[in-house]
């Protein structure tokens, strides 16, 4: 009786209630400003970080890797390509203007990082950047300038040397050390892209939780001042009779008083028509419809929460499945393929690459098989292409290392690329081409010997599973890439050996022939080789024997030419032709021609001036002969010649 009273003292009238109610509304008023001010602020703070520090240091990070390896071409060039002066130009653009202005724009970045580390890192970037433009600048661009530079091997060799050791090395340790940097930067600027997102999505969310409970309270509260009492409770009976039954109550529309049995009547409508959405989403759920919608009663909603759980690990279950069928189907599939085209490399390409783009849906692929070579270094080479730029590609060799699918093929690794490089490749149809937006290359290999890779390029991104999926099936190419170069070989073997054979049969009895001829012909040879010998043995002692290679270099010289000259044999060979010329004849257009000619096969011959050791004229009147192999490549150029000093000075 005691408890009776003291509930019926502590319980909230309707019109206490009404009070309460705007109360809670004026402080939820409050909170909702406070939440968006300091919301607010914390999503100006990020933002203007991102914008102001994170990303122009990321942009500009990756501006300076670009400069990088644009500096490394165009100094190359610059040794390899002599008439390239657009590429000069450039590259002095870059030291001078690009550069500076560059190094200026992160400088003035840097403060704003948070880590000492990524100041010194970068600080070493600018060091060694400015010691490989330092060092082009001393062994590259300030000795070749002229035509004579590139013409003369001690200039242009040690420009070789430092493309090759000081420029290549040192700007790819300088892309590693801004790609490290680079991924820190895009690391902090992902960072604070999430705390952007995480604040407005805080922000949406409180806002729309506030905003909603405001608004449901107000509604309330207008609710329970209009309504009556009797109607609320008639209905509470109808449905807790109905609801004790295992019925659910059709919806009638009614209105409640705004009092405490109103809000009863209210949370028992609100109860049945969420047991309704229940148990149609439960039916949906049954019939496989993963996709229909459904809300909750509340965060509580225990029934609901499960309901969605059970949904979501369904339809995870049935995406899975239908992963598994597909690729079981397709292992089916290419696994035909494979079995039907074992005994001819190029079908079997043509078949694997057209299907396996059709069956990922993309629109580019290519096929790359390792040559079969000996004594020289491997190329790769493409056999099939589906929706390809068949001209530009043809006959294309792949070394290992170069460009994607040689930098696959040397690491034995997958390469997947979503940030395709501007001109890596096209994909190209009646109404244009444009950029694709994945390039997946795989490499062929089974029990770690690598065949060759795949290369497919789409504008859908590719999916975990599919890749997995191209990896299985690069495996199983490999493996039968294997058996067809292994059958190929047997049965070449096996020909090649018939051959033989059938050669050497033919062969025994030309042998017998020739034994007779050899006889006969060997005691010619030795005449004809005595006279020879002394042919040669007379040249040598009366007249100037010299050979050049085909740019102009001693390769060898006897000893009346040495006598002539005045240089020992160790002195002269390797040397230039033009060491023995006047400063004058040697820069002069009638020498570059003379020796043009030479390399064209045409022979010179005439009197001609030279400068011994001792700085002498010497007079010889010689006859320079282009020597040339049997398949008519010249292999070298000979001279011969004597002394005719006394005869011009006379």
């Amino acid at each position: 009786m005691n408890n009776s009273i003291l509930k019926r003292k502590l319980r909230l009238k309707i019109g206490n209630k009404i009070f309460g109610g705007f109360l809670i509304l004026i402080i939820l008023f409050v909170a909702n400003a406070l939440l968006i001010f300091q919301r607010g602020s914390k999503i100006d703070t990020a933002v203007n970080y991102s914008s102001e520090s994170a990303r122009p240091s990321k942009e500009a990070i990756v501006e300076f890797s670009l400069m990088v390896t644009q500096s490394k071409m165009l100094i190359t060039n610059w040794v390899y390509l002599q008439a390239n002066q657009a590429d000069r130009d450039n590259f002095i653009e870059i030291k001078n203007l690009a550069y500076p202005q560059l190094k200026e724009k992160v400088q003035k970045l840097m403060p704003t990082w948070e880590s000492e580390e990524q100041h010194h890192k970068m600080d070493t970037v600018f060091q060694k950047f400015e010691s490989m433009l330092k060092a082009a600048e001393e062994n590259v661009t300030e000795k070749l300038k002229t035509f004579e530079s590139y013409e003369d091997p001690m200039i242009k060799l040690p420009a070789e040397d430092v493309i090759e050791n000081q420029i290549i090395p040192q700007s790819a340790e300088l892309i590693k050390r801004l790609n490290e940097i680079a991924r820190k930067q895009s690391a902090i600027t992902d960072k604070a892209d999430q705390d952007i997102k995480k604040s407005t999505s805080q922000l949406r969310y409180f806002t729309l939780i506030l905003g909603s409970i405001i608004v449901l309270l107000g509604l309330l509260i207008a609710y329970l001042i209009v309504r009556s009492i009797t109607n609320p409770i008639n209905y509470i009976k109808e449905v807790v009779v109905k609801l004790g039954r295992g019925e659910l109550v059709e919806d009638q529309g009614k209105k409640f008083g705004n009092d405490e049995i109103g809000e009863m009547a209210i949370a028992t409508e609100n109860l049945v028509n969420g047991l309704k959405a229940t148990t149609g989403f439960a039916e949906n759920i049954g019939n496989g419809k993963y996709d229909s919608q459904f809300q909750p009663l509340s965060e509580h909603d225990v029934l609901g929460n499960a309901l969605l759980n059970m949904r979501q690990n369904l339809s995870r279950v049935a995406e899975e499945d239908k992963k598994r069928n597909w690729a079981t189907e397709g292992m089916a599939k290419f696994g035909e393929i494979l079995r039907t085209n074992n005994n001819d490399v190029q079908k079997l390409g043509d078949e694997i690459i057209s299907s396996l783009v059709k069956y990922l849906k993309s629109n580019q692929g290519a096929l790359y098989i390792i040559d079969d070579q000996e004594g020289e270094e491997q190329t790769m080479s493409m056999i099939a292409c589906y929706a390809w730029d068949k001209k530009k590609y043809l006959n294309q060799k792949i070394h290992k290392g170069e460009g994607l699918a040689g930098q696959c093929w040397q690491e034995m690794d997958v390469v997947f690329l979503t940030n395709v490089p501007q001109n890596y490749i096209k994909i190209t149809s009646g109404l244009g081409d444009a950029n694709p937006t994945c390039v997946l290359i795989v490499p062929l290999k089974v029990n770690d010997q690598i065949f060759g890779v795949v290369e497919l390029a789409a504008f859908n991104v590719l999916k975990d599973f599919e890749i997995e999926f191209v990896q299985k099936i690069a495996e199983s190419i490999a493996s039968t890439i294997s058996s067809v170069k292994i059958n190929a070989r047997t049965q070449r073997l096996l020909e090649e050996s018939q051959q033989m054979t059938e050669q050497m049969r033919a062969q025994e009895e030309e042998m017998r022939q020739n034994m007779e001829e050899l006889q006969a012909t060997q005691e010619e040879m030795q005449r004809s080789q005595a006279e020879t010998e002394g042919t040669m043995q007379t040249v040598n002692t009366s007249l100037a024997v010299v050979e050049f290679d085909t740019e102009g270099r001693f390769l060898k010289a006897n000893h009346n030419f040495l006598d002539l000259v005045g240089y020992r044999q160790d002195e002269i060979i390797g040397e230039h032709h033009r060491a023995i010329l006047s400063k004058e004849e040697k820069n002069s257009d009638e020498y570059r021609q003379f020796w043009r000619n030479l390399a064209a096969g045409k022979g010179q011959q005439g009197e001609f001036k030279r400068i011994n050791k001792k700085g002498e004229v010497k007079w010889i009147k010689a006859n320079y002969s282009p020597v040339k192999s049997k398949s008519g490549e010249i292999t070298k150029i000979m001279k011969i010649g004597y002394d005719i000093t006394g005869y011009k000075n006379s």
